[in-house]
C-alpha cells in the first residue's frame, strides 16, 4: 500500500468498535488469538467498511441496499491516494476536480476524496437507484457543495451525454465492470468462498448489483469503450485513469491508447494484501498544454 494509506497496520477493531458499536457482534478471536470479521458474511463486511469510514474519514453516513455493491475502503482509499501521488508530480495540487465514473449508490470514490485531500467531484452512474442514495449519502455528510451528481441515460456512452462544454478535470477515475456474464461472476464468487474456507455457498461476500459488476464482453470492453470515449475530450480532463484487474489487458489498452493519439501513458502498480491490481492512467495533452493547465490552475 501506499505509505499515506492509514490501514497498511491491519484492522483496530478495539478502536472501530469503540467508534460504531454495531461492528461489535461480527469481531470474534480466532485460532491464532487475533480479533477479526467472517469476510464472507456480507452484513459483517459492511458494518466493518461502514466503522472505517466513522473512524478514520469522519464519515457520520454511510447507507446503501444490501444489494449494491459493498467496496473494501482500504482498496478505495489507496487509489485515491495513488492518484493524488500521480496529481502531485504532474504540479497539480488546487483545485482539484475529479470526474467519477459510475460513483455506485455508496459515492465512495468523492466521499473519501473529499475527506482526504478536499476535492471536489462530479459523479456519475446509469442507475437512477443508486443515484438517489449516493444524493442521501452527499446530503447527509453535507456535501452538497463539494460532489456534483450526474444520470448518464445512454447504459452505452460513458463521457458522451454527460460531459458541458465548461467542464475541466484534473482527472477522471473508474473502476469498471470486472466480468463478461453472471456465470463468470458467480464461478470467480465460488473460488473466493473457497479461499475463505466457504465451500458450497453463494453469497457474494461484496455483494453487487449485476450493473456493477458485469459489463457486456468484460472489463477489456468496458475499458475500451471509456479509451476511445475519452479521445473525444482530450483536453477536458487532465489525466484520465481507470483500475485494471486484469494484467493482461494492459497491453491493448495500450496499443488502443497509441493509436487514439495520448501523449503519456502510466501504469501504477496497487498491491492490497494478496491482491495485485493496477491504475492504467493516459493523457493527451502536449507538455505545452501541460504547462498551461498548471499556469491557470
Amino acid at each position: 500500500m501506499y505509505k499515506n494509506n492509514i490501514h497498511n497496520s491491519g484492522y483496530d477493531f478495539l478502536k472501530l468498535c469503540e467508534v460504531y458499536p454495531q461492528l461489535k457482534a461480527f469481531v470474534f478471536e480466532n485460532k491464532y488469538k487475533t480479533q477479526t470479521i467472517d469476510f464472507a458474511n456480507p452484513e459483517a463486511v459492511k458494518n466493518l467498511n461502514t466503522a472505517l469510514l466513522f473512524t478514520h474519514y469522519n464519515i457520520k453516513y454511510w447507507e446503501f441496499p444490501e444489494a449494491n455493491l459493498c467496496p473494501p475502503i482500504p482498496g478505495r482509499v489507496e487509489y485515491i491516494h495513488q492518484l493524488e501521488n500521480l496529481l502531485k508530480s504532474s504540479g497539480i495540487n488546487n483545485n482539484i476536480t475529479v470526474l467519477d465514473i459510475g460513483t455506485g449508490a455508496t459515492c465512495i470514490y468523492p466521499l473519501l476524496g473529499h475527506q482526504v485531500y478536499d476535492w471536489n467531484f462530479i459523479a456519475t452512474d446509469i442507475d437512477t437507484g443508486s443515484i438517489e442514495q449516493a444524493e442521501k449519502n452527499i446530503d447527509k455528510n453535507e456535501l452538497y457543495a463539494k460532489i456534483q451528481l450526474r444520470y448518464q441515460e445512454d447504459k452505452s456512452q460513458i463521457f458522451k451525454g454527460i460531459l458541458k462544454p465548461t467542464d475541466t478535470f484534473s482527472a477522471s477515475i473508474c473502476n469498471p465492470p470486472f466480468f463478461r456474464s453472471e456465470a463468470e461472476m458467480m464461478q470467480a464468487t465460488s473460488k473466493k468462498l473457497k479461499g475463505l474456507g466457504k465451500n458450497g455457498e453463494s453469497l457474494r461476500n461484496f455483494s453487487g448489483k449485476f450493473n456493477e459488476l458485469c459489463y457486456k464482453g468484460g472489463e477489456k470492453a468496458f475499458v475500451h469503450t471509456y479509451l476511445y470515449e475519452s479521445s473525444l475530450f482530450k483536453t477536458t480532463c487532465f489525466w484520465y485513469t481507470t483500475l485494471v484487474s486484469k494484467k493482461e489487458n494492459v497491453k491493448s489498452i495500450y496499443v488502443s491508447l497509441n493509436k487514439l493519439g495520448a501523449t503519456e501513458i502510466k501504469t501504477i502498480p496497487m498491491q492490497l494484501g494478496n491482491k495485485t491490481s493496477r491504475i492504467v492512467a493516459w493523457t493527451f495533452l502536449t507538455e505545452d498544454q501541460q504547462k498551461k493547465w498548471n499556469n491557470e490552475l
